[in-house]
Parts: C-alpha cells; structure tokens; sequence
C-alpha cells in the first residue's frame, strides 16, 4: 500500500491556491500530520510529493564532514579557479528583493510551499566548492542558484539553502512557509537541537562545541516571527521540487564565490 501511495504521489505536483485540500497543522515548526497520512485518507487531495514529517525526536547526531566524500548529489565540471574568502554575511539580513504576485507561489493550504537543498564536491577538503539552491516552481522570479560563503561544506550550505528560502519569504510578508528538504540534520538541528544547545551553552549533548554554531544562530533568528513547517522528502527519489533544488545548488557551487 506504501508503496502504492508513494507511485500516486510521484505523479504529482504544486497546487495553486484556490484548489481545496485538507492539511493539518499547528503553531511551531513542526506539522502534526504528513502529507502521505492526508492522501492516504481523502483521496481526492492533490499536492507536493511524498514527504516524511520531522518532529526532531530523534537523538541528536554528531556533525562529520567527511573528508573523503563528494557531497554534491550529482558531479558538474570543477574550475581549478581560486577564490578569495568570501565577506561574511551579516546574519537575519533579508534583502532587497523584487515583489512578486502571490499567485506565483505555491500552496499546500494557506502555507506557501518551497524547497531548498545544499552540495558540496570535495566536502572537508582546501578545494571544496560549495552551493546553495531554494526552488519556489517553474520559472519562479526567486528561484535561486549560489555559491556558499565561508567554510564550504555539505552541511552550512543545506543551513544556508533554508536561511535564503526564510529570507525571501519574509521579503515577500510571506507568514507560513513550508521547506522541503533532504536534509534531516537541518530539520533535527532547528526544531529539536537548537534549544538543547543553547541551554547548554551551545554544546553538544556529548559536550563538544557546535561545528555550526554561527549557522544554526542564524537559521534560528530568521525563523522568528514566521510560521514553519519543516517536512523532510527524499533524495534521488525523482521529485521534481527536491530534483530542480538539486540542480540550482549544483549550479550555485560551480560559481565563483561573491
């Protein structure tokens, strides 16, 4: 049945606004039932695809860049180009941004829907190129491919992918937001670890210091005075939103660092 839930789901794809559906949520960054739960109990219910929620209960993990590994999900042509370090981004800055029609979004509800997704080819390693993508639908004005500043790894750029899809919501009054993303280290990092560390003095439940400390900051303070629900969607399982963030954060590492 799973897996047939899952085929129905594959075939599906954003809905506009005016169509009815029924989703439930509540307050927090959490949802309190999952979209495969809904389809699987109201038939007619057409949406984004098959996701799994995050509800951060899950045994805080360890952060490991592994040196060894190319992280970006699928390989692109490497420039032997060195680049300066870029400036560090003031934190919560949201951007200027062009306004665009609501009707250019994409709903599950009254949530506006988007996913994000991060890469990075030699993760760990001097040369390591890192990208970020956010993806709103097909031809969306802020669909967005960059390059990572800073430290380049796997996890800041899936950190930062989140921070830039918050930010451009909130340039848009956008107050509920949905993010898909691959990432369950974000999603466990921001609904559940967060609050642990900074009890904690931002260590770890082991008593290490936090690797991404200044990112989870960041992530943390964007998410204030916006209503997120996290949902997690697999990797490589040919989702078309999950698939599109892939490919502009692949694109988003091949550029030079600004």
């Amino acid at each position: 049945m799973l897996r047939w839930l899952v085929a129905v789901l594959s075939h599906s794809c954003f809905v506009s606004k005016g169509d009815s559906m029924f989703y439930a949520v509540r307050k927090g960054r959490r949802t309190g039932l999952n979209w495969l739960v809904c389809v699987f109990f109201f038939g007619g219910a057409h949406g984004p695809l098959a996701v799994t929620q995050e509800n951060g209960s899950q045994r805080e993990e360890p952060e490991i860049n592994i040196l060894c590994c190319n992280t970006c999900k699928r390989p692109y042509e490497q420039s032997t180009n060195e680049e300066h370090i870029a400036k560090r981004i003031k934190q919560d800055e949201v951007y200027s941004m062009p306004t665009v029609s609501e009707d250019k979004f994409s709903y599950m509800g009254d949530f506006v829907v988007v996913y994000t997704d991060g890469c990075c080819s030699g993760n760990g390693r001097n040369r390591a190129r890192a990208g970020i993508g956010v993806y709103w639908g097909p031809g969306h004005p802020l669909n967005t491919s960059e390059r990572l500043p800073g430290r380049q790894t796997n996890q800041r750029a899936e950190i930062h992918a989140a921070c830039k899809a918050i930010e451009q919501a909130k340039s848009q009054n956008i107050k509920k937001l949905i993010i898909y993303t691959d990432s369950k280290f974000t999603i466990n990092g921001i609904t559940s670890w967060v609050d642990n560390w900074k009890t904690n003095g931002w260590r770890t439940s082991s008593g290490g210091s936090v690797i991404n400390k200044e990112d989870f900051e960041r992530l943390d303070n964007l998410s204030k005075d916006i209503e997120i629900q996290w949902m997690h969607i697999p990797g490589h399982a040919g989702f078309q939103g999950n698939e599109e963030a892939d490919r502009l954060a692949r694109e988003g590492a091949s550029k030079q660092k600004s």
